[in-house]
């Protein structure tokens, strides 16, 4: 991007001397061409003043064409710095992507899940366990992994942006996700090819069947929008070595 900039200043400052030596060099002109017009009283002087102001043109002239041919080549390297900054920026974007650093939005799908409710302690028999019924960390694991395996580019989970440091862990009835405790009903979003998730997540068979089978409520729903904001914790340099 400093070659840009450079390149930019170089430019202009070309620009600015191109019009000056251009307005000397009409200077220079008039002034020969007006000197056709004065008497042969002093016709010695008046040759030589016309040889210095010819060749102060010549000059002039010759400065201009050096100058435009540097304009030309400033222009050239700028525009070809340019093209190399774009692939640059995309590249930055990506990167941050990856880490999570800034706010995404796109295609994409969202999940909503929720604990089943309409089990209790009472409800069910003595042999059950009610902690089948519940949403639990590893059910977001998979959920993510069948994500991340069907080309999603960012993933949050009830606004915790999901980056390749994130945990998710269990704590009782709480999830832990990024050290902040998140619970029922959760929402997963997803950023990347929509189709492409909606048919991982929704197949016959799938982790999403499996669960609404046990009675908790999940859909999955595909968007053209879908907004996930940034990570706002801290990115360590092991994760930075990673994404390098």
């Amino acid at each position: 991007m400093n070659k840009v900039k450079v390149a930019i200043v170089l430019g202009l400052i070309c620009i600015v001397l191109s019009y000056a030596i251009t307005q000397q060099v009409k200077t220079i002109y008039v002034a020969t061409q007006g000197m056709g017009s004065i008497p042969a009283v002093a016709d010695n002087d008046l040759k030589d003043q016309v040889l210095q102001w010819k060749t102060r043109y010549e000059e002039a002239f010759a400065s201009l064409e050096k100058a435009n041919l540097y304009l030309d080549k400033i222009r050239s390297e700028a525009v070809q710095d340019l093209e190399g900054s774009t692939e640059k920026e995309n590249e930055i974007k990506r990167v941050n992507m990856l880490l999570g650093l800034t706010d995404v939005e796109g295609e994409g799908v969202v999940i909503s899940l929720k604990d089943n409710d309409s089990v209790t302690a009472e409800s069910i028999s003595v042999t059950d366990d009610i902690s089948y019924y519940l949403v639990h960390d590893m059910d977001l694991r998979s959920l993510v992994n069948d994500l991340e395996n069907s080309g999603a580019e960012a993933i949050s989970i009830n606004g915790e942006r999901i980056i390749s440091s994130t945990s998710i862990t269990c704590e009782g009835t709480i999830i832990n996700i990024n050290g902040n405790k998140v619970g029922s009903p959760f929402t997963i979003k997803a950023i990347g090819p929509a189709i492409k998730m909606y048919g991982a997540l929704t197949r016959p068979g799938g982790y999403v069947e499996g669960l609404n089978s046990t009675g908790i409520n999940t859909t999955v729903k595909q968007s053209p929008k879908v907004q996930i904001g940034k990570y706002s914790g801290a990115i360590s340099a092991k994760v930075m070595e990673y994404i390098d």
